[in-house]
């Protein structure tokens, strides 16, 4: 399935030309392709078959990092020692020992260019208190993000029984993971080093060589068990639109980057962005019934866009926005009070939710006594 469900867009999770049967992923014992800002699926293939991932965990491992720092739970600079179990970790790894400190920011280096399993653990040691805590987390953020065939055992991957997911869940939590946008300074990164001013310093090369080698990639992650197979989950950006593309089961690296560079060029060749609103832009004014103010000047938080095919009539596309009617004080900051909806014609391609920038208490009797005399006393 690969390409338009009408000329001139892409419609919102569905795959976008359900009458082709190009094969993108020739290799791939699964697949997907989409962009990462409307999740509008562009290729899938068997996509949502429980496959086991490798170290593409990792994926939600870095999430709930980064998650972590961003509620101030954790900072960049903060320590993370290293325990046995953390140590005892085989497979890939940058060779913790037992009482090794590194900062979060080395851990997600070595989680993310070196698939350091001794790594992973020891950050979710850190945020959770143990890897068993850790996992639960990771089970629940799967729950919230509607992977619904996925099951996570251990935070990095290694071989274990019931640990499984698919390409389309993959693809939910690294477009969550890409909504941290620093977190490609390390996914993309092709070399590093750990340990550099010490006796034993460890270079970093990153394993998904796509980084170095296919424009404009710069994510996600690499993932390799005998059982799994070569699995990727990759993500780059051309001209604002970013894609992700990931590969289960495929037989071995060349064939694997291959299929991922494939996708990627299709989707990059065919499809653009079609900017509805730029960040910053005014959507509207909401009225606030009660409210400390009584109504609320709304700004785009983000580009609103939409996936449109090369070529398409773009000038069919119009968006209408709705705020909720009726609506009371208190509003919480971030607090859904409206949509934009974007059609071609009367057919849906998009929506999305537009949430209050701030708070809004409710007003004193006193200033809704003035608002409302005001009123009395106004003349045209």
């Amino acid at each position: 399935m690969v390409g338009g469900t009408s000329p001139g867009y892409a419609a919102d999770d569905k795959s976008a030309n359900a009458g082709s049967t190009q094969e993108l992923a020739p290799s791939a014992r699964s697949a997907i392709l989409l962009d990462a800002d409307t999740g509008t699926i562009i290729y899938e293939k068997n996509s949502h078959d429980k496959l086991p991932p490798a170290s593409i965990t990792k994926i939600m491992t870095m999430l709930l990092t980064m998650e972590a720092i961003e509620d101030g739970r954790l900072k960049w600079t903060d320590k993370v020692r290293t325990s046995e179990y953390a140590a005892s970790m085989g497979g890939s790894q940058i060779f913790l020992e037992p009482g090794e400190e590194m900062t979060v920011e080395e851990m997600l280096k070595g989680i993310a260019m070196a698939s350091g399993n001794d790594a992973s653990v020891a950050m979710a040691e850190k945020i959770a208190g143990s890897e068993e805590a850790f996992v639960q987390m990771m089970n629940d953020k799967a729950a919230e993000l509607g992977m619904k065939n996925t099951h996570f055992v251990n935070c990095n991957g290694l071989p274990a029984v019931d640990h499984y997911t698919t390409a389309h869940d993959i693809a939910l939590m690294s477009r969550e993971l890409l909504k941290y946008e620093e977190i490609t300074k390390y996914t993309g990164a092709y070399q590093d080093y750990l340990r550099q001013d010490t006796p034993k310093p460890f270079w970093l090369v990153n394993t998904n060589k796509l980084v170095r080698f296919y424009s404009g990639a710069d994510g996600l992650k690499t993932g390799y068990t005998s059982e799994a197979k070569f699995c990727l989950s990759a993500t780059a950006k051309r001209d604002g639109l970013r894609a992700v593309a990931v590969v289960m089961g495929a037989p071995d690296t060349k064939t694997r980057n291959s299929d991922i560079s494939r996708m990627f060029d299709y989707a990059f060749s065919q499809y653009s962005m079609h900017s509805i609103f730029k960040t910053g832009e005014v959507l509207g004014t909401v009225k606030i019934q009660k409210g400390k103010v009584p109504e609320l000047a709304l700004q785009a938080k983000k580009d609103y866009s939409v996936l449109v095919k090369k070529g398409g009539k773009t000038t069919e596309l119009r968006h209408e926005i709705h705020f909720v009617e009726d609506l009371k004080a208190p509003v919480d900051k971030g607090q859904i009070i409206g949509k934009l909806s974007v059609y071609q014609g009367e057919q849906l391609v998009k929506e999305f939710e537009l949430a209050s920038p701030v708070s809004v208490k409710k007003a004193g009797f006193w200033n809704l006594f003035k608002r409302t005399t005001s009123k009395l006393f106004d003349v045209d």
